[in-house]
C-alpha cells in the first residue's frame, strides 16, 4: 500500500489518513486503489466497526493529480482505481465518518455526500471545479445534490464550480459540524466512538435503510458519470484545461462551441 494513504486500526475504528502533503493530497491511481483497499478491509474485518477518513490540520485532498488522469481512464469506469473506491464507498456497510480541512476539490467534496458523518474546520473551502476543467460531475453529485439541496443551489456548485465554506456546508445540510482547523479530527473521532459504543448490527440496519431507496439509482448514477467523465478527459476542452493549469494561467474556451 502506497506510504500516501496510510492505514491504522484503532479500537474497532480503521483510520485512514491522506499523506501526500506535499501535493496538498492530490488523489492519484495509487491513492485510490489504497483508499478501497481500505474500504475493503473494513467490510471483511468484522472488528471493525467504523471507517474514518482524514487528512491533515490543513488540508483534507486538492482532488484529482491532474498529471495522473490527463492519461484517461482506460476500462470500465467501475473498473478503474476511482472508480472502483466511489462504488466500494457508496455500498460501504459500515458507518464512514471524514475530518476535513483546507482544501476539499472534486471528489474532496463529493466522496463526503457519501459519508454518514462529516466534521469540517473553519479552513475549509469546498469546491466542484468539473465543469471549470472541461469534465463533469462525479460521485453521485449529479444525483444526490439537487435531491439534497435543489437543483438550482446544485447547478450553481457544478456548473460555476466556485468554492463555498464550511458554513455554507452546514447551512446546506452537508456536514455535520464545523470546527476549528485543531479540532476537526477530534470532533470526527467523538462520531466514531459514539458509533462504536452502539449496537454494530442495528447501525448496520439503520445505514441501509437510509440508503435503501437511491442505491440502485445512485449506482447507475455513479457509472453513468463515470463514463461521460473518461469521455470529457479526452476532450478538446479538458485538454486546454489541464494545459492551463500547467501553464498556470485561466483556460480559454472562447473558440469551443
Amino acid at each position: 500500500m502506497t506510504n500516501h494513504v496510510l492505514t491504522e486500526k484503532q479500537q474497532h475504528l480503521l483510520v485512514v489518513r491522506l499523506n501526500r502533503l506535499d501535493r496538498k493530497n492530490a488523489l492519484t491511481h495509487d491513492m485510490y486503489t489504497a483508499m478501497g483497499d481500505a474500504l475493503v478491509q473494513a467490510e471483511e474485518d468484522a472488528d471493525i466497526r467504523c471507517v474514518l477518513f482524514a487528512g491533515s490540520d490543513d488540508c483534507f485532498t486538492a482532488g484529482n493529480d491532474l498529471s495522473d488522469f490527463a492519461k484517461g481512464l482506460p476500462g470500465a469506469f467501475e473498473e478503474t482505481p476511482v472508480g472502483r473506491f466511489l462504488m466500494l464507498l457508496a455500498t460501504a456497510s459500515k458507518p464512514v465518518a471524514a475530518s476535513v480541512n483546507g482544501p476539499a476539490v472534486g471528489i474532496g467534496t463529493t466522496m463526503l455526500l457519501h459519508c454518514d458523518f462529516v466534521c469540517a474546520g473553519t479552513n475549509t473551502r469546498f469546491q466542484m471545479p468539473f465543469a471549470n476543467l472541461g469534465l463533469c460531475p462525479e460521485g453521485g453529485s449529479s444525483l444526490l445534490l439537487p435531491t439534497w439541496i435543489g437543483r438550482v443551489r446544485a447547478a450553481e456548485l457544478l456548473m460555476l464550480g466556485g468554492t463555498f465554506s464550511a458554513d455554507d456546508a452546514n447551512r446546506l445540510g452537508l456536514i455535520n459540524r464545523v470546527c476549528e482547523p485543531v479540532e476537526t479530527e477530534a470532533t470526527a473521532r467523538q462520531f466514531c466512538q459514539q458509533i462504536i459504543s452502539q449496537a454494530p448490527a442495528a447501525i448496520r440496519a439503520t445505514k441501509a435503510l437510509l440508503n435503501r431507496v437511491p442505491k440502485d439509482e445512485l449506482l447507475d448514477t455513479l457509472k453513468t458519470e463515470g463514463a461521460l467523465f473518461a469521455e470529457r478527459l479526452k476532450s478538446p476542452e479538458a485538454a486546454e484545461a489541464f494545459k492551463a493549469f500547467m501553464e498556470k494561467r485561466t483556460p480559454d474556451y472562447s473558440s469551443f462551441s
